[in-house]
């Protein structure tokens, strides 16, 4: 569901429903006669092929359902019912287990952990299995893994009904635009096509399902993950024969360049210099690095993402890949003590799919960053939330931890502060927040941008400099010293998390505001 509704609300209410299903299932089972047992587990395979069926039909109606109900309302329909009826399948093999010579105590209970352990073991290996092997092939798509199952509960509960089981099976072989075949990628395109969109490639991938898509009326390329967009370019706006490099449609991977503009103490030529890029996107930040002379090292977890970039958005190949977690990357560095490599700018922006990995916001990470910068360098850090939620506080609070001097901007201007007719504040402010800083406890400035800085591009012209500076105290908590600021450590994120729920279904309604439903309904 993450490509329609995204991956944090397609989580919310998933282990709630899980163990609703699983405790009505134990609940209910001993109310149950067996010949409805026998019935309803006859048809559990026949329901599992018509759950991608089902799914399919209930995703057009997502702009009505919304990201915080339309997620559970349609695991109502399709994932809930295969847990209740496995769960009585599971439950009566265990009934023709005669335990009753341990005690009543053992009969209870041991079934239940004996269920719970399995579970969990299960989980654990297909999740590992998955992340070795997503996208490589149909079997490792999101619709391949469904046929899977299936057919798995097919050879378990083999019976006449599975001749119904055609009709959805036919269905995702020939018109299910889901499915990553040829031919059904030819009827996704006819689709988006209505709302003046193509799909250039598509692939399930580490981070989610990852496509490439040109607008033909706007004449635009971007990049999605799940239901986000990761960046974006302009195909014909090349106004200027000094244009070095494709014009992106995003500012802030702009404003992120102006590390460049950081007045240092001493100077330094570009191809001297060294760049760490976390997070790749389309490529537009670490291209203009490159274009600059600069030696960049480019950090991407996902292969696919940095697939597309190179073969759809021209991403420079004279510079350095490392196709892993940053966390692995910034622990392998550290490790090599005073032979690793230290760079005099870093790049953070890792927003992907929706959200913000927690992970690379916490203050281990950002120390080990730190460990990696020059004693003049400077870091800059995107976080893309709503600045009204606890969320960005803490994030700030946390970056300043870590670096004692930064100055923050946001990529457009703030909304008004002043309350509505109604008396309230403005609810929501979501918008991309960049963080330059340095690990020296002085205040920095930017020097103004020169014609070379701008590489021929007009949107560089008008978004390099960093404008819509934020103060420090926008930051700062209503009660002052009594109330400190939250900072997020490795393993003690839960708080954070929580708010990160309503992050997230803001950005879902942002994002319905970007592009059409139609587009993010037919993936």
């Amino acid at each position: 569901m993450s490509p329609v509704y995204g991956s944090v609300p397609s989580s919310i209410h998933h282990s709630k429903m899980t163990f609703v299903a699983v405790l009505l299932a134990w609940l209910l089972k001993p109310r149950i006669p067996n010949y409805l047992l026998n019935r309803l587990l006859s048809f559990l395979p026949v329901l599992a092929f018509f759950t991608p069926a089902v799914q399919y039909y209930l995703f057009r109606y997502s702009s009505h359902l919304g990201a915080r109900y339309g997620p559970a309302l349609t695991e109502t329909f399709t994932y809930c019912p295969l847990v209740f009826i496995s769960t009585l399948g599971a439950a009566a093999l265990y009934d023709a287990v005669d335990l009753s010579y341990y005690g009543p105590q053992v009969v209870h209970i041991v079934p239940k952990l004996v269920s719970y352990a399995i579970l969990t073991t299960a989980t654990n290996i297909s999740n590992r299995l998955i992340r070795r092997n997503i996208g490589k092939g149909f079997i490792f798509t999101r619709l391949g893994l469904q046929v899977l199952v299936s057919t798995f509960y097919s050879v378990l509960l083999p019976s006449k009904a599975l001749v119904i089981a055609l009709l959805p099976l036919l269905h995702i072989l020939s018109s299910n635009i889901h499915s990553s075949l040829s031919h059904t990628t030819a009827v996704l395109n006819s689709t988006l096509q209505a709302h003046d969109f193509v799909i250039l490639a598509r692939q399930e991938s580490l981070t989610g399902y990852i496509s490439v898509l040109d607008n033909l009326m706007g004449g635009y390329r971007v990049m999605r993950c799940d239901h986000s967009l990761l960046g974006g370019e302009w195909l014909q706006r090349e106004t200027s024969r000094a244009l070095r490099l494709k014009e992106p449609i995003y500012s802030v991977f702009v404003t992120l360049e102006a590390v460049r503009l950081v007045k240092p103490q001493v100077a330094k030529p570009d191809n001297k210099k060294q760049a760490l890029v976390i997070g790749l996107g389309v490529g537009t930040t670490p291209s203009a690095l490159i274009a600059h002379g600069i030696n960049t090292t480019v950090v991407e977890i996902d292969p696919t993402v940095y697939d597309f970039a190179i073969r759809y958005f021209n991403l420079p190949s004279n510079h350095t890949a490392v196709i892993d977690d940053a966390t692995i990357f910034v622990d392998n560095m550290e490790a090599k003590g005073v032979e690793k490599q230290t760079y005099d700018y870093i790049i953070h922006d890792v927003f992907s799919g929706g959200v913000e990995p927690i992970n690379l916001f916490t203050q281990e990470f950002l120390n080990g960053l730190s460990n990696l910068l020059n004693a003049e360098g400077v870091i800059a850090i995107n976080y893309a939330g709503d600045l009204l939620l606890p969320t960005a506080r803490t994030v700030v609070h946390t970056i300043r931890s870590v670096f004692p001097s930064c100055r923050i901007y946001r990529e457009d201007a703030a909304p008004p502060t002043a309350k509505s007719s109604m008396g309230d504040p403005p609810k929501k402010d979501f918008t991309n927040m960049i963080l330059f800083c340095r690990k020296s406890i002085e205040r920095f400035d930017f020097r103004h941008p020169v014609e070379a800085d701008y590489l021929g591009s007009q949107a560089r012209r008008y978004h390099l400099f960093p404008e819509h500076e934020i103060r420090w105290d926008h930051f700062k908590s209503e009660n002052g010293d009594a109330d400190p600021p939250e900072i997020l450590r490795r393993g003690h994120t839960k708080n954070f998390e929580a708010f990160q729920n309503d992050g997230a279904l803001g950005h879902w309604s942002v994002m319905r505001a970007v592009l059409p439903d139609a587009i993010w309904e037919n993936w």
